[in-house]
């Protein structure tokens, strides 16, 4: 486990700003540490010589003017440690969702939702002692040590070898002691991972546990796991309370080896008073800032962890590409949407999902795919929106080839309606206004209006600032379909996307959703990826898959004869 990660410090340009801040101070604390011992020496030594009080007036004047930087400077480490740590949070966190949702979206996360939970919160939380004691800490040791040495060997060569020779032994107990923490740590954060991934998949099935009496058996589960992780935390603070008993013990034996010989020199009448307080004022400080990296170094082992987690986490290739010479986005109602012997397959996965696909989706006219589950048809939907780049083949709008279009571009003129309606936490309006955040009052009661759900919203306390999703009021799922429909009304972009949107009703929500569906298709370009053939009737296409995207184009009207 390296004590800095240069990948992280590459990455993130808060985390340089915060480091080059960080050694400013230091150096400054690192002068002024030696004057505070050599003011300190030197105030006393006049003392015990027996100079008046009047003549030692500027040395204790600069004395206290040393205390009160030296203070300020503590105060500033404190605070540039948190203020970048802070910052340094906020950018990978920041980075992390953009990964996610940007480079990678649909694609990644599939089985390692508690993983990347557990590495957005407690992973980049972990970051902060990291940032804000030990790197500090770091500067610390690497700057006031030769410092104090350079300023010992002034005055006395032999206290100086003897700090000298016992400085390697701390960084050399303290890498062996890294060695130790890194297979615990590891293994904690595996831990971690393992129960936050655990507990996410319990709170999500609890219904279906329940129905079939396996609640009690998951919550053992959920022990065994989180004994595991308690097992290699206390693994982990053994190994840092010996390596904090040892650096104590190895400081306290320096000092006193130099004390020994500052005090035999002293009664020989070969070193001065002042030159010997000096030396023992500072060996303690030169102690110090090693023996806190230590203390520090098992603070910042889940940060250290995390972050190369996380690394490793942003160094997974894109599922969508970034062209070289973008391209300016087609209008998808104006040309069509055209798969081009298109192959797909997922990370990991050796069977392609999609091989030779051709697909063609007519401006302004809805195409329905209908298919066995598992034939590709929601892979399409997310090539179609550039959630995810094919393998193979290419796919063009109006002779532009998507992947010359940026993700970003090409996803503003598309609504999408996925399977499972996903409300934020925040008010209905809030949540209709995620496409296009400057839409009116009035154009939202249009859009529900046209959705068929201005009585949903009618019915909610607070209408269009009922607080919705997690925490506020839980709508079923014909309800929550709808408002989705509405905020795919108020984005009002020329091509839609439908997964499955009747997948979960019930038969009266799925014909109220289905006739929405019907307004909202018309004039756009629509992708309608569907299991119900009524409401595959409304399609001006229909086109069946089979195995790997092998489809059968038919009418609307032949349906029945595709289906069979």
């Amino acid at each position: 486990m390296r004590p800095v990660d240069p990948r992280l410090l590459r990455a993130s340009r808060p985390a340089r700003a915060h480091l080059g801040a960080t050694f400013a101070i230091a150096a400054l604390s690192a002068v002024v540490v030696v004057a505070q011992a050599a003011l300190l020496a030197h105030v006393v030594a006049r003392a015990v010589a027996g100079d008046a009080p009047g003549t030692l007036r500027g040395s204790i004047l600069a004395l206290l003017g040393v205390l009160v930087l030296r203070a300020l400077a503590d105060g500033a480490f404190d605070a540039v440690g948190r203020f970048g740590a802070a910052r340094v949070m906020s950018d990978l966190r920041g980075r992390l969702a953009e990964h996610l949702l940007v480079r990678r979206p649909g694609v990644d996360g599939q089985g390692r939702t508690g993983e990347i939970a557990a590495l957005a919160v407690q992973g980049i939380d972990a970051v902060e002692p990291y940032f804000a004691r030990f790197l500090p800490q770091l500067a610390l040791a690497s700057l006031v040590p030769p410092a104090i040495l350079v300023w010992v060997l002034r005055g006395d060569w032999i206290a100086a070898l003897i700090l000298a020779g016992t400085i390697p032994l701390i960084p050399l107990f303290m890498a062996l002691v890294g060695m130790a923490t890194q297979a615990h740590t590891r293994a904690r954060w595996r831990s971690l991972a393992t129960l936050s991934a655990h507990f996410l998949d319990v709170v999500g099935g609890l219904p279906t546990l329940r129905a079939h009496a396996r609640d009690a058996a998951q919550a053992r589960a959920l022990e065994q796991v989180g004994e595991a992780y308690r097992r290699e935390t206390m693994g982990t603070l053994r190994v840092a309370f010996l390596s904090a008993l040892v650096l104590e013990l190895l400081a306290m034996i320096g000092t006193a080896l130099v004390a020994g010989t500052v005090g035999v020199q002293l009664a020989g009448g070969h070193l001065g008073l002042e030159a010997g307080l000096c030396v023992l004022l500072l060996a303690p400080e030169l102690y110090s800032p090693l023996r806190q990296v230590g203390a520090q170094f098992h603070a910042s082992a889940d940060g250290l962890q995390a972050a190369q987690e996380l690394q490793d986490a942003l160094q997974t290739p894109g599922a969508v590409s970034a062209p070289a010479h973008p391209c300016r986005a087609p209008r998808p109602d104006r040309s069509a949407v055209r798969f081009q012997a298109v192959g797909f397959t997922y990370p990991g996965r050796d069977l392609a999902v999609l091989d030779g696909l051709d697909l063609e989706l007519a401006p302004g006219a809805t195409t329905a795919l209908v298919g066995a589950s598992g034939a590709g048809k929601s892979t399409i939907a997310a090539l179609a929106l550039r959630l995810a780049d094919p393998t193979a083949g290419r796919i063009t709008c109006g002779g532009v080839d998507l992947l010359d279009v940026p993700a970003r571009e090409w996803r503003a003129g598309c609504a999408w309606l996925p399977q499972h309606t996903r409300l934020f936490t925040g008010t209905v309006a809030d949540n209709l206004r995620l496409g296009r955040p400057g839409a009116t009052d009035a154009e939202l009661h249009a859009a529900l209006e046209a959705a068929g759900a201005r009585d949903v919203v009618a019915a909610l306390p607070g209408g269009l600032d009922t607080r919705v999703g997690d925490g506020g009021r839980r709508l079923s799922a014909g309800e929550a379909q709808r408002l989705a429909i509405a905020r795919a009304f108020v984005r009002d972009a020329p091509m839609v996307v439908l997964d499955e949107p009747t997948a979960h009703l019930d038969e009266d929500s799925a014909v109220l959703v289905g006739e929405a569906l019907q307004r909202l298709a018309a004039g756009r370009t629509t992708l309608l990826v569907v299991h119900r053939p009524a409401l595959a009737a409304i399609a001006d296409h229909v086109v069946h898959l089979g195995a790997q995207g092998a489809c059968v184009a038919a009418t609307a009207g032949a349906l029945s004869e595709v289906a069979a």
